[in-house]
């Protein structure tokens, strides 16, 4: 099965997409979504998409801007744009991007069938990639898992920091350093960057600052996405947090 993930502003729009698709008769499931591209980005190493479909319009980190970033850290990516407007100048932005459909809304169901059958093909004759080594013949991570905390709590603010892009950096396949850094810290990476996250937006609460200027200071520039996590972080709403711990 292919893994989809849908990002969309536009809560009604990832549904009526989500209806669109012919889940059964094809090999896809359903793997998550975003209402945004950097909502996206903190997101899409949990989801592990195969198929994106993204919107263009979006506040924050437009879809052009989430294609760029996505498709450099994961090549083997395949992306569906969606736009609801006919405009030749960013039909031209895609062109030049690793996109395999520019689709216009609203969305017709045989126009998406006839889309992702042929996005099916090409997964399909793609060559087998090969897994990751197994970790026994994978480098020990030694004193390397403290840097990458380390790393972290020095460049949170960063809003496109993520696992791939940092395994990279310290020269480790993403899946080992995945699993070895939930073992060894006892949570996963996307966890403790949203920890360190949500303990400095805590601390900005407290000082009475707005949410959306505490967004672009814990790198999540996106307000209402900050929103969501505070609140699932500490349950109470920024709003409530302020009010009772403010100064």
């Amino acid at each position: 099965m292919y893994r989809v993930m849908m990002i969309d502003d536009e809560e009604n729009a990832r549904n009526l997409l989500k209806a669109s698709i012919d889940w059964k008769g094809l090999p896809l499931e359903f793997a998550g979504e975003a209402s945004s591209g950097i909502e996206a980005i903190n997101t899409i190493d949990e989801i592990n998409p195969d198929i994106v479909f993204v919107d263009i319009f979006m506040p924050f980190m437009n879809g052009i801007e989430f294609t760029k970033l996505a498709t450099e850290r994961y090549p083997d990516l395949i992306v569906i744009v969606l736009t609801g407007f006919d405009d030749f100048e960013y039909a031209r932005q895609c062109v030049s991007l690793p996109v395999v459909e520019y689709m216009l809304k609203p969305i017709v169901r045989s126009e998406i069938q006839a889309v992702l059958e042929k996005v099916l093909q090409k997964l399909a004759e793609r060559k087998p990639i090969h897994p990751a080594p197994d970790a026994e013949e994978e480098p020990c991570l030694g004193n390397g898992l403290e840097q990458i905390v380390q790393y972290l709590q020095d460049n949170y603010t960063d809003s496109s920091i993520n696992l791939t892009g940092v395994a990279q950096l310290f020269g480790f396949n993403s899946s080992y350093l995945s699993r070895k850094f939930k073992q060894e810290i006892g949570m996963s990476f996307v966890e403790y960057l949203m920890k360190c996250r949500m303990e400095r937006a805590m601390e900005l609460a407290r000082s009475g600052m707005k949410m959306f200027c505490t967004a672009n200071e814990v790198g999540i520039p996106d307000p209402n996405y900050l929103g969501r996590c505070f609140k699932k972080y500490t349950g109470k709403s920024y709003s409530e947090y302020v009010a009772e711990n403010g100064k």
